[in-house]
């Protein structure tokens, strides 16, 4: 689903690579190919949330035509979330690095990086997808409803320091080996790895959809990619929403 031999295109500023891979698709230019901004101006993430852009920090989608079913496509963000975590690690982040459901990759439970899945039909009706996600690499932005950190500020005073450039060149055969992977083998692998990595597996949570709340316990993950909540009144399984872990490290 990730083509080895996409292009790559790099833009000193856009407004959203998201943005630009939806308009090429409905011109009928489907990729495969990689959007890489430098700045955004308009970025988004889930919901339509702002996504705050900071210089130095990777920006970048992925935008191609599916050959595989809508469900099979929404789980590459569990396989992007997946090779974001490994990559991050082998440049030596001080503090743990784990996935929270559904989207974000946390250091030591602050927020680093986030993922993004759109798709849509194109000129004539030919279906598109692009898997979008933001790592802050050189900075983290302070107003957003969450901690956040950076791989730069995660990492040892005495480290080298990674460009955006370069921690993309080390994620994407990571990223290109899970999806191939999850194409080959099915969901169970990456499920099972992104659940070693799982942020709060076990604890209390809270999850908001909309106006509405749903406390539990996160017992794991479904054979579809779904939240597994453990509630008084039974196992819930939750296809959207933010999730909260009060007492999670």
């Amino acid at each position: 689903m990730i083509d080895g031999r996409a292009p790559v295109e790099v833009f000193d500023e856009i407004d959203s690579t998201m943005l630009e891979a939806r308009r090429r698709a409905e011109r009928g230019e489907l990729g495969p190919v990689w959007l890489i901004a430098k700045r955004q101006s308009a970025g988004r993430g889930r919901r339509g949330r702002s996504w705050v852009t900071i210089e130095g920090n990777l920006l970048a989608t992925y935008l191609f035509a599916p050959t595989r079913p809508p469900a099979e496509i929404a789980l590459l963000g569990f396989a992007a979330g997946l090779a974001i975590a490994e990559t991050l690690e082998t440049f030596g982040a001080k503090r743990a690095v784990t996935l929270k459901w559904p989207n974000d990759v946390l250091i030591g439970g602050a927020k680093v990086a986030g993922i993004l899945i759109d798709s849509g039909a194109g000129l004539g009706g030919a279906p598109w997808a692009a898997l979008a996600f933001g790592v802050n690499v050189a900075g983290a932005p302070a107003a957003i409803d969450q901690p956040t950190t950076s791989l730069h500020a995660e990492l040892p005073a005495v480290a080298d320091q990674p460009s955006a450039q370069i921690l993309f060149e080390a994620l994407r055969p990571r990223l290109e080996t899970w999806a191939a992977r999850l194409g080959a083998e099915g969901f169970e692998p990456l499920r099972q790895a992104w659940l070693a990595r799982a942020h709060g597996l076990g604890q209390d949570a809270r999850v908001h959809q909309g106006a509405e709340g749903l406390a539990g316990t996160f017992a794991g993950l479904s054979p579809r990619g779904e939240l597994e909540l453990d509630t008084l009144t039974g196992r819930r399984l939750i296809s959207a929403g933010d999730v909260f872990f009060p007492s999670a490290a």
